[in-house]
């Protein structure tokens, strides 16, 4: 019989799914103080009535889900967001059958808090926000949308963080599963809130979370511990919000840190950073070569994926497998390590490699014009993503690089672009910054453009047939756009208008999941 203890919000929860201590009490972040935030811990029975604000309701299926989930159960819910009520206009549509909602938008202040009785908190909101301080000195309690599903569920857990490639890791991951017959449900930082359907989940069930570093550091309230944990890379990112690398490697290592020798931890083996993060999971290492690995271990020899786990060798087929590039073939080797641990078969594993197709903004073919082929990568939003992508592609490479400025190194990225591309457009914020780390020796013809469609106009001119034309900017979107979605579907829109060509849509392929915006954390 499997253990179950009432915490949190009071729902029954698998001993093996989650372990609650309390709060982890205050850290530093950066030096400063940051706030002691700390769990809710209402029973579910008591959300009837209670006065509970929604701190960012978002465009990326989070907020709606608390909103949903807080309405089903009686709350008096206000929602409280920067953005403004055209901004949030399609998040707000999806609950427009939702009653009651008191709406709080284009900029926040203590009135939207001051009466709360807990506060459901954004993943974006950064740790060191004045209103969370003061919200902790008043005991509101907080939590966020993962930790109130987190306390919920009751299947088990497959957890994939990565400062690179953890949505394709994510939903492949789901789709194997899924196509051995399993039931599995695909959630978090991909897009989908799984929330207002947590009650419809089973014990057997597993659970695939994509969880950014926003998301984890919260989940470090809860000693969070999935059955299986995923760590597809590590490199700087969101310093801007974390503030410090130790910080950020801190929030991503929580994936880890509460798991016990009965879990699972997938880590990649080349990566000499996230191989050696401590925890007492049993770990497998994957990598994308054939070089002697521990006994738990997972590797690439041509086309075969070799996985070993417990005293058992197996070998699934890479052949059919579509996606373009060596960092995707890394992924597929995480996906595969954790769906035969999770009970996956060979044969239903190979036919989900062969069926996958790439997720939308993540080196997707766009179309194909007078020999030129246009590719859409809008989701590498840092430059180690944006690497991986030019080092897909043989042909000659005309890029779109730069946006929104996350205070990290460009130069690596700068000197990859000086080596790999035949000409490069410099987009946003970082445009200008990028173009000086270019080595003038070595730079390939480039401009900084004053606008998105002057850039694809640029760029098409100096491209000719055979090249291929990549947006893939190594940085975020929040500059000109409101997310890399955004950025893609406009890249899209923009090269149908000046080409002609019967350019593919940028939204989710049947059967694939949606996809959430790398603002919530990578």
């Amino acid at each position: 019989m499997v253990a179950t203890r009432r915490v949190g919000l009071g729902v029954p929860l698998r001993s093996v799914g989650m372990k609650l201590r309390g709060s982890m009490g205050t850290t530093n972040r950066g030096g400063k103080p940051r706030v002691n935030e700390s769990p809710a811990t209402i029973d579910i029975d008591q959300l009837r009535g209670k006065r509970v604000t929604v701190m960012g309701l978002g465009s990326f299926g989070g907020g709606v889900g608390v909103v949903q989930f807080l309405a089903g159960r009686g709350a008096a819910i206000r929602v409280s967001d920067l953005r403004t009520e055209r901004q949030l206009a399609e998040s707000i549509a999806e609950l427009g059958d939702v009653a009651g909602v008191e709406w709080r938008l284009g900029g926040q202040d203590w009135s939207h808090f001051e009466d709360a009785e807990l506060v459901v908190v954004n993943p974006a909101v950064r740790p060191d926000n004045l209103l969370l301080s003061r919200l902790v000195e008043r005991g509101v309690p907080l939590t966020t949308e993962m930790n109130l599903f987190w306390q919920l569920n009751r299947g088990r857990v497959i957890a994939v963080t990565g400062s690179n490639g953890k949505s394709t890791t994510t939903a492949l991951i789901h789709a194997l599963l899924e196509a051995g017959g399993r039931r599995c449900w695909l959630g978090g930082n991909i897009g989908r809130s799984l929330l207002p359907v947590a009650d419809q989940i089973e014990r057997d069930d597993w659970v695939v979370l994509e969880l950014s570093s926003f998301q984890l550091e919260r989940l470090n309230w809860l000693q969070a511990r999935p059955n299986i944990a995923v760590v597809t890379n590590f490199s700087p990112n969101h310093l801007d919000w974390h503030e410090t690398l130790n910080a950020y490697a801190a929030a991503k290592q929580s994936i880890l840190r509460w798991q016990t020798a009965d879990d699972w931890a997938v880590l990649n083996a080349v990566d000499a950073n996230v191989c050696n993060w401590p925890g007492s999971g049993r770990r497998l290492l994957f990598n994308d070569c054939s070089q002697q690995l521990p006994r738990h271990s997972a590797s690439l020899d041509g086309d075969t994926i070799r996985v070993s786990a417990e005293d058992k060798v197996r070998s699934v087929s890479l052949s059919g497998f579509r996606l373009r590039g060596r960092h995707n073939r890394e992924n597929a080797l995480a996906a595969v390590a954790a769906a035969l641990i999770a009970g996956g078969d060979e044969t239903s594993i190979e036919r989900g490699l062969t069926k996958f197709e790439p997720l939308p903004h993540r080196l997707q073919f766009v179309a194909e014009w007078d020999g030129r082929s246009f590719y859409n990568d809008s989701i590498a939003t840092t430059p180690e993503s944006a690497i991986a992508a030019l080092d897909a592609f043989d042909e000659p490479i005309v890029l779109l690089a730069g946006g929104y400025d996350k205070q990290v190194d460009l130069t690596k990225f700068a000197a990859e672009i000086g080596r790999r591309t035949k000409a490069v457009a410099l987009l946003g914020t970082t445009g200008r910054k990028l173009g000086e780390c270019l080595d003038g020796s070595t730079a390939p013809p480039h401009c900084v453009a004053t606008s998105f469609h002057d850039a694809i106009a640029w760029a098409i001119g100096q491209s000719a047939p055979g090249d291929v034309v990549l947006l893939s900017p190594g940085c975020a979107s929040y500059d000109w756009f409101q997310s890399f979605e955004d950025r893609g579907r406009q890249f899209v829109s923009i090269v149908n208008e000046l080409t002609g060509a019967a350019a593919i849509t940028a939204e989710p392929a049947a059967g694939n999941p949606p996809v959430s915006d790398s603002r919530t954390g990578s």
